[in-house]
């Protein structure tokens, strides 16, 4: 469960203090559907905090944060001012940062760099989007600025995202402009209208064994040399359009098993099934296993499903057929309401997302019940990925597994092949948009 900061709105406004700026400039005008981040005058909806976990910010008691925030403030001060409607750095102190945490969203910034310039700007509080002088003179060519700004550089070595796809820099004195687009964990950076890191996941640097956190601050990073910013804007990404373009992503060998009308081409507790609104929803008070006619052995498994609240339902994974579907089949992944307070003593295993009794899957990461969330599921031989609203929250080999809830063994984890399914546990769950791509074992 991820932490959320509680009551920082208030404490930001309690210790922020307005620097005019130092030279008047006409407000910013943000783009259609975009509203502005700095309105070019002063620091207003902005503070100070340097490179911090902000899980640890929200565990401070409320008199610690106040004291970080006074003392962060009185850095900024000393080392950002406005000038001519840019925000300035002069490459030392905290980081500028934003009051508001954000998740799904899109961000226009301008950035100027001068000789030897290096900086990033963190997204949910986390390093970051490059920014750096690519010239060799500048002496960083030995850490990849010869690749230009804008790759995830924080990120591990030769994974996607770390470099840019191209060098897409303006000279050294010149504007640049980033386009910035985050859904979950994945990032797409544009550079001078150039597309340099193309939907790769932002690593959570302060804890690799987790996905990025759900929701955080932006910050502007100092690193030894003046920066200069401009023309920032943000536009908050509704879950509708973030569905919709991760569904996008890579579409190729994707078929529809679901013709949005009836159950064709389904078999098992149908009678328990109904079709609304283009969705298969589960009966009230009724359940069982609807299953595929066809089954596949190794697949990507694309949809989108609701939960009302307390709602519980399941994939059932190369299901036989017959029994219960979390230990005939290879697995039955969650599909719950975690976060209800009838859950409140729920055993790690059955989080939305686990593979029922066997391997826990990250939490956090559910829209509000009542909205629609995108999932993805990955079947590769004994392995299953599971990635929800663009944050993989489940990545993990069944065959090692040898610790069962309850020790109930799953006889079925090892099966190969059998059908794709939904394991209906009595609630009005919906599932639509479902549509497998077989893939080519390679196991």
């Amino acid at each position: 469960m991820l932490t959320r900061i509680c009551g920082i709105a208030t404490l930001f406004s309690a210790a922020f203090v307005v620097i005019p700026a130092t030279q008047a400039a006409d407000p910013p005008k943000a783009p259609e559907g975009f509203s502005v981040l700095f309105n070019g005058q002063d620091f207003a909806g902005w503070h100070g905090m340097g490179h911090f976990d902000i899980r640890k910010f929200a565990e401070m008691s409320e008199q610690e944060r106040a004291d970080k925030l006074a003392a962060d403030n009185k850095d900024l001060n000393e080392h950002w001012k406005v000038d001519n409607g840019e925000l300035v750095n002069d490459g030392k102190g905290v980081y500028m940062t934003t009051d508001k945490e954000y998740g799904d969203v899109e961000f226009l910034i301008d950035f100027k760099l001068i000789p030897k310039g290096d900086s990033g700007i963190y997204l949910r509080a986390t390093p970051q989007v490059q920014v750096w002088d690519f010239t060799e003179e500048a002496g960083y060519w030995k850490l990849g600025a010869d690749k230009g700004s804008g790759g995830l550089w924080n990120n591990a070595p030769t994974s996607p995202g770390k470099d840019p796809l191209i060098f897409a820099d303006r000279p050294i004195g010149t504007w640049n402009t980033f386009r910035i687009r985050q859904l979950g964990d994945r990032t797409w950076v544009w550079l001078n209208g150039r597309l340099v890191v193309d939907g790769a996941s932002l690593e959570n640097y302060y804890d690799k064994t987790k996905p990025l956190f759900a929701k955080g601050p932006m910050q502007l990073q100092t690193h030894g040399n003046e920066v200069r910013w401009r023309n920032i804007f943000v536009r908050g990404i509704s879950a509708h359009e973030a569905n919709a373009r991760l569904r996008e992503v890579k579409p190729e060998g994707f078929v529809s098993i679901f013709n949005g009308k009836d159950l064709t081409g389904w078999t098992g507790a149908a009678e328990n099934y109904e079709v609304v609104d283009g969705s298969i929803r589960c009966k009230p008070e009724k359940g069982g296993t609807l299953y595929t006619a066809e089954e596949y052995d190794d697949f990507v498994a694309r949809l989108d499903f609701k939960l009302p609240p307390g709602g519980n339902n399941g994939l059932a994974i190369r299901y036989p057929g017959s029994g219960d579907g979390a230990y005939s089949g290879m697995c039955e992944l969650q599909v719950l309401d975690t976060e209800h307070e009838k859950y409140g003593k729920l055993d790690p295993r059955q989080a939305h997302g686990s593979a029922y009794g066997m391997v826990a899957a990250h939490r956090g990461y559910l829209r509000p019940t009542g909205q629609w969330n995108f999932q993805q599921v990955t079947v590769n031989g004994p392995t299953i990925k599971v990635e929800l609203n663009g944050v993989t929250i489940l990545d993990t080999d069944l065959s090692k597994v040898t610790e069962y809830m309850a020790n109930s063994p799953h006889p079925g984890k090892e099966r190969t092949r059998g059908f794709f399914g939904f394991a209906g546990h009595n609630d009005p769950v919906e599932f639509r948009n479902i549509s497998i791509k077989k893939l080519v074992a390679t196991h």
